[in-house]
């Protein structure tokens, strides 16, 4: 016999959920297996079978349990064939049980279709009557005289309680359904509830033409596609513009430690992405080193390892500034909040094409908001509202990425 206990998924955590077990009791399975999903207050993780085996499941799914604690033993002495046979055994034993009663259900429904009066509804005291005095539906409604008032208005009154019936099942419902709260969305509510209270926080907003990114996209995607095996999207040109915001409002990227202000010289840039299991902030080391497709593959890498529920807590750990993007579910504008021991989020919004002035004439330009929340003891709002104009900046002229924050001109004229 193995046991497996709960494997412990990163520092300080003393307690996880076995959120789903992938096998059943019984099951047969292979050395290296996944057997179940563990959920942290921090990161999915799975659970692996060390041997291979015949498991017994000892914690319950959806309970909270230590790590350490033995989750299930594998007996390893049973082949795969033998617990196949013991499957099909059990199979054959519940077919043959459920067998007669689905044979007499069968027979039930052969003599209603064979009746010319299947819908006539017989009270029990009725039928034992009719059994008695070898009387059939037939014999009663031919032995009929008559229909009376009271027959009609007994039809009626049934009918009309059936059409009401039907009416509150369609217009609405009184269910309530209930979910325990997960690890992950515990230690979600807390941090937030602790910015709220742990930090002066403001947001700053603006906008920005997304004409030159849109163009970029639409004129090279597929030479980026074939050339780096995934698509060009807004997040790296954002995540290229943040990065090189951050080195000229360095405040924006800086935490608090205690009684010291930290500033880091890297940029680790944290990206919110929805999963199953709730909001979860992967970060991208060195971003200001890698270039749109490298931050591109990056970005996709993590953003499906915690869909999957594969994301580790190192994925997570760490990060200098966030961005999130509510513009994927057609947020118009919204006050993004941040994501601590980090000083700055940025928020996306959904682009809309909108009126602007441009020259002194009207033109329908593709227009998103962004928002900067900020923590106001370590950032002063020129330092805000000097970066978000910047990532502006550099959005609406994306060549400037390449040619350190100048216009071909300055760098032509080297100004």
């Amino acid at each position: 016999m193995i046991e497996i206990k709960i494997p412990s998924p990163g520092e300080s955590i003393t307690e996880v959920e076995i959120s789903n077990w992938l096998v059943e009791n019984g099951d047969f399975v292979e050395k290296d297996q996944e057997i179940a999903e563990i959920e942290s207050d921090k990161a999915t993780l799975p659970l692996m079978a060390s041997e291979s085996g015949e498991i017994e499941i000892l914690a319950p799914a959806g309970e909270t349990i230590k790590v350490g604690t033995i989750a299930c033993k594998i007996d390893t002495s049973v082949k795969q064939s033998a617990s196949e046979t013991k499957k099909e055994i059990i199979q054959e034993e519940k077919e043959i049980k459920e067998e007669p009663e689905s044979k007499s259900i069968e027979s039930d429904k052969n003599l209603k279709e064979n009746s010319d009066y299947d819908k006539v509804k017989t009270s029990p005291i009725a039928q034992k009557l009719m059994q008695e005095n070898n009387i059939n539906i037939d014999d009663v409604i031919q032995g009929l005289k008559r229909i009376g008032k009271n027959e009609i208005e007994q039809v009626i009154s049934q009918k009309t309680s059936k059409e009401e019936h039907q009416t509150q099942k369609v217009d609405g419902s009184r269910d309530i359904e209930r979910k325990k709260i997960s690890q992950l969305r515990k230690k979600l509510s807390e941090r937030l509830v602790s910015v709220k209270n742990e930090t002066a926080m403001l947001t700053t907003f603006n906008e920005v033409d997304m004409t030159e990114v849109i163009a970029l996209r639409k004129k090279f995607q597929k030479q980026f596609t074939e050339k780096h095996g995934t698509k060009l999207g807004f997040m790296s040109f954002f995540t290229k513009a943040v990065t090189i915001a951050l080195k000229s409002f360095p405040s924006v990227n800086s935490q608090i430690d205690g009684d010291e202000i930290i500033f880091p010289d890297y940029a680790d840039i944290g990206i919110a992405v929805q999963t199953p299991k709730g909001l979860m902030v992967p970060v991208v080391r060195n971003a200001e080193t890698m270039n749109l497709a490298e931050l591109e593959i990056e970005i996709k890498r993590l953003a499906d390892k915690g869909r999957a529920g594969r994301i580790s807590i190192d994925d997570l750990s760490g990060g200098t500034f966030t961005i999130t993007n509510g513009g994927v579910f057609g947020s118009m504008l919204s006050t993004p909040i941040l994501n601590p021991p980090q000083s700055g989020i940025l928020g996306m919004h959904n682009i809309q094409e909108r009126p602007i002035a441009i020259n002194s004439k009207v033109e329908i330009r593709p227009m998103m908001y962004i928002a900067l929340s900020y923590d106001h003891r370590t950032i002063d709002g020129k330092d805000s509202v000097g970066f978000l104009v910047k990532v502006k900046e550099l959005l609406e002229s994306p060549y400037k990425m390449l040619l350190e924050e100048k216009s071909a001109d300055e760098v032509l004229l080297d100004l």
